[in-house]
């Protein structure tokens, strides 16, 4: 079975390991592919540029022992694209993404899973600013 999930993965935190562990703890025989947004995608979705690099955040969510393959999302417009190419049977993203991706559960099966209360990367992010 192949899950697939999406996302910047900036600053990397507590949340993102999170969401890979609960998802090998739900389909522990699965292969977790995750798909991470290029810099150019991330700054079109919301106004700037991640503070991690591309490749380090590559290399970052390929070290982490519950995932198992990484690539490149370059658009989001070719999601139904990349659910295709790797094969997914199910989709996971945050609730924060509620009802967004359902269009896809025509190519596999959608969820949405919690997010970790009281972290985000935008979060860390603004604390960094105004603790400076």
């Amino acid at each position: 079975m192949n899950v697939i999930t999406f996302g910047t993965f900036d600053c990397f935190h507590v949340g993102h390991l999170r969401i890979f562990s609960r998802i090998k703890t739900k389909y522990p025989s699965s292969t977790l592919i995750v798909g991470i947004s290029s810099d150019k995608l991330n700054f079109e979705k919301k106004g700037r540029y991640p503070v991690i690099p591309l490749e380090q955040r590559m290399e970052i969510i390929k070290s982490i022992r519950h995932v198992d393959r990484v690539f490149v999302e370059d658009s989001l417009e070719k999601k139904g694209g990349y659910l295709a190419k790797y094969k997914a049977d199910v989709l996971v993203m945050g609730n924060d993404h509620e009802g967004r991706f359902d269009t896809f559960s025509e190519i596999c099966t959608v969820e949405y899973l919690e997010r970790t209360p009281q972290i985000s990367t935008t979060e860390i992010i603004e604390k960094i600013h105004t603790d400076t």
